[in-house]
C-alpha cells in the first residue's frame, strides 16, 4: 500500500492521518539517515517518533495526508525499504507534541543477539484468516505485549506472559516452553501484538529456539481491527497505542481510555474513581511507587499545561517518562 487508505469521510470527520510503520532493514549508517528524515518530516509538519538502528525503522507519526504520503515515500527509497509496513488511523488532533527521530541499538527491544527477523520468521497470517486458526484447539495463542496492554483488551483464550517489558519475553518462553509445548508432537504457537514488529521478533526467537509451526497476525492487532467487522471479531476490548489517542477500537476509532501522565499507563472510567487517582499526578497503578516530591512535581507541571491551555498555547512541558518496551 502506498498512499493512505483513510476515506474521504474519515477524512473530513478526523483531518489528521496517523501512520505506524516499521521495516527491519540493513542500515549500515543510520545516523546519516537521521537529519535528511528529520528535517523532511519538519518541513510537511509531521510530529510523532521514528527510531532508526542498524536493523531497520519503526516508529509513529502524524500529519496531513500530503504530508505523509512525502515522508513515507522518503523513507520507502531507503535501502530494503520498499515494501514497509504502514497501518494507517484517522485522528481529530494532532496526537504527539512534537517530531522526535533517534538512533537505537535494535528498533524493538529484545535483547537477544543474533534474532534476525531477516533471516528467518514465522508463518504470517492474515487478519482474515486469523479467527480460523486461533479456534483451532491445537493453537497456541500468546500475547507478545506488555500486562498493561493486556490488560484492556485481547483475543479469546490467550495467554498473558504479564511482562513489563519486550526484554522479559524470552525468559518467559524459556521458563514456561515445557507447559506450554509439553512433550511429543508440538502445537502451533500463534502470536501477536499492536503493528506486527514485536511479533517479527518474537517468532524469530522462538524459531531459533527450535519451535517449527510459529505464526503470527500479519499486521497485528491494528489490521485486524481495521480489517474484520466487529460481529465477526473475535478481540475484546480496546488495543493500546503510544500515542495521545491512548487506545483504538474496532475500525479503528479512538477508545474511551486516558493516560496517566506520570506512569503513562492507560486510565479507565473506574481508574478514575479511586483514592488514588488525581489528573496529571497519579493513577491507581503508580500511586504507591511515586513519592510524594514527585507528585507534587506533576501537579506543578499540570498546571502550567492547563494555564497555557487557557492562552490558547501549547505547553510541552517536562520531558515525561516513557512505558518500558515502547513499541513507538
Amino acid at each position: 500500500m502506498h498512499t493512505t487508505d483513510i476515506s474521504a469521510a474519515d477524512a473530513a470527520r478526523a483531518p489528521l492521518c496517523v501512520a505506524a510503520l516499521y521495516q527491519f532493514a540493513p542500515f549500515e549508517d543510520p545516523a546519516a539517515l537521521r537529519a535528511p528524515l528529520l528535517a523532511l518530516c519538519e518541513v510537511q509538519g509531521i510530529r510523532g517518533t521514528l527510531l532508526l538502528a542498524r536493523e531497520g525503522i519503526n516508529g509513529t507519526i502524524a500529519g496531513s495526508r500530503e504530508g505523509l504520503d512525502a515522508v513515507i515515500a522518503h523513507i520507502r527509497a531507503l535501502p530494503g525499504c520498499e515494501r514497509l509496513d504502514v497501518k494507517f488511523s484517522s485522528a481529530a488532533e494532532m496526537p504527539f507534541h512534537r517530531m522526535k527521530v533517534r538512533l537505537k541499538r535494535e528498533i524493538v527491544t529484545m535483547g537477544e543477539p543474533g534474532t534476525d527477523p531477516l533471516a528467518t520468521v514465522g508463518t504470517y497470517v492474515a487478519p482474515e484468516d486469523w479467527n480460523a486458526l486461533i479456534s483451532d484447539p491445537d493453537t497456541i495463542l500468546i500475547d507478545t505485549r506488555n500486562d498493561y496492554e493486556v490488560a484492556i483488551g485481547t483475543f479469546n483464550g490467550a495467554i498473558d506472559p504479564e511482562t513489563r517489558s519486550f526484554r522479559e519475553f524470552p525468559e518467559w518462553f524459556r521458563r514456561e516452553r515445557e507447559r506450554l509445548l509439553g512433550e511429543g508432537k508440538a502445537p502451533r504457537v500463534a502470536m501477536f501484538c499492536t503493528g506486527g514488529i514485536r511479533c517479527e521478533k518474537s517468532t524469530a526467537f522462538l524459531k531459533q529456539e527450535g519451535v517449527e509451526d510459529v505464526f503470527h497476525l500479519k499486521g497485528g492487532i491494528l489490521k485486524y481491527l481495521e480489517t474484520i467487522p466487529a460481529e465477526q471479531s473475535l478481540w475484546h476490548g480496546e488495543c493500546f497505542v503510544f500515542d495521545q489517542r491512548v487506545s483504538v477500537g474496532h475500525g479503528l476509532v479512538q477508545g474511551s481510555l486516558s493516560l496517566c501522565h506520570a506512569c503513562r499507563q492507560p486510565v479507565s472510567e473506574s481508574d478514575k474513581a479511586s483514592a488514588h487517582y488525581e489528573e496529571g499526578v497519579s493513577c491507581p497503578a503508580c500511586f504507591e511507587s511515586r513519592t510524594d516530591e514527585q507528585r507534587a512535581r506533576y501537579r506543578e507541571r499540570h498546571r502550567q499545561e492547563k494555564l497555557a491551555e487557557a492562552r490558547g498555547e501549547e505547553h510541552v512541558g517536562a520531558k515525561m517518562p516513557t512505558s518500558a518496551g515502547q513499541e513507538a
